[in-house]
């Protein structure tokens, strides 16, 4: 392991319960601090007394103890990790509602750290509609899913449902982690968005872009230890890191300044925002009149700031572009890949489901 990890881990009240006295006792072997909270119900299925023995610390399932109300908040706090083993229905559709009555669910809502959670439950409990939508709420909410097992239930159906062996999950974290830092040192330089190119002070050319993708590239390297600059047009996201640098463009001419000059110390360049191909050749002072049936605006190219910074691209830089095509499509992406000296291009396609 890089360095000793504190993992917070949450039991709930399923028949897997006895597994979390196992996987407690991997997470020990490998290096792991393991602190345990757990459900009211959890107790029926294995004792606090037998996970604090394995973990080395007190398990703690009261949301209020004496004058320790906030236990939640340091825990949440205290964690690198916080893996949910085995997480039930219940547990599951309290965690996606952010209901909070018991101590396990106030150290979710309340943790800092990733979270990563093992569905226990029978096959028709889960494959039931609602769990599964409570399931994808929970990852859209950048929760981690380990997948559930396939094989014999307590009910004596076969097929899924079942949680993931303790041997799977230890090794799931271990990867987790491992991954987590293999961007340490690295400096990476996003752009993400559209632009805006002003027509007049109150119009201007833009696009559909959300900055999604670009964000979201953004959180993962930085999860994994890199140092980020994120250069984004105008969209209404946010991202808080002491290893970030934001910067706020409007223009392309603007995108470009600032990618050009955070382009030299990145060692990795990701090219994910909608940049105007066209902007107008002047730009009106004051807004333009609705005085006539038509109007000319006449145009000119923005500078492509993918095949400028290709041509100054250093041997050990990385450049990642992106295309969306609406006809022959990977054709297009090949070219432009070549042109512009890129080495990956992404391309999405409008003719794809959710594409733009």
């Amino acid at each position: 392991m890089l360095q000793r990890k504190k993992i917070l881990l949450g039991v709930t009240g399923s028949i897997a319960a006895y597994k979390s006295a196992v996987l407690c006792r991997l997470l020990i072997n490998e290096g792991y601090d393991v602190k345990v909270v757990m459900t009211p119900s959890s107790k029926d299925f294995i004792t606090p007394l037998t996970l604090s023995t394995l973990s080395g610390n007190e398990a703690m399932y009261n949301i209020s103890d004496g004058n320790s109300w906030n236990n939640h908040v340091e825990l949440g706090l205290w964690a690198d990790l916080m893996l949910i083993a085995p997480c039930t229905a219940s547990t599951l559709s309290k965690m996606a509602n952010g209901h909070a009555d018991n101590l396990l669910l106030a150290c979710y809502l309340s943790s800092k750290c990733p979270v990563c959670f093992a569905p226990a439950m029978d096959l028709d409990m889960w494959k039931h509609p609602s769990t599964l939508n409570n399931v994808n709420r929970l990852v859209a909410f950048g929760n981690m899913l380990i997948p559930v097992g396939n094989g014999f239930l307590a009910s004596g159906l076969v097929g899924e449902g079942r949680m993931a062996e303790p041997e799977d999950i230890v090794q799931y974290i271990h990867q987790y982690f491992i991954r987590k830092a293999d961007l340490i040192g690295k400096n990476i330089m996003i752009t993400a968005g559209p632009t805006y190119e002003s027509i007049d002070p109150v119009r201007f050319i833009g696009n559909r872009s959300s900055g999604k993708m670009g964000f979201a590239i953004a959180r993962e390297c930085l999860e994994r230890g890199a140092t980020v600059t994120l250069i984004a047009g105008p969209v209404n996201l946010d991202i808080e890191s002491d290893q970030l640098s934001l910067i706020r463009v409007q223009s392309a001419a603007e995108m470009y300044e600032a990618a050009k000059n955070a382009f030299e110390s990145a060692d990795i360049i990701i090219l994910s925002a909608a940049v105007a191909d066209f902007k107008p050749v002047s730009v009106a002072r004051e807004k333009i009149k609705k005085s006539e049936n038509h109007m000319q605006l006449e145009l000119e190219k923005t500078v492509d700031i993918a095949a400028t910074l290709g041509s100054k691209k250093g041997t050990n830089q990385i450049l990642v572009g992106f295309a969306l095509e609406t006809n022959d499509e990977i054709n297009h992406a090949k070219q432009k890949l070549h042109k512009k000296n890129l080495d990956f291009i992404v391309l999405n396609s409008l003719n794809d489901s959710g594409a733009g």
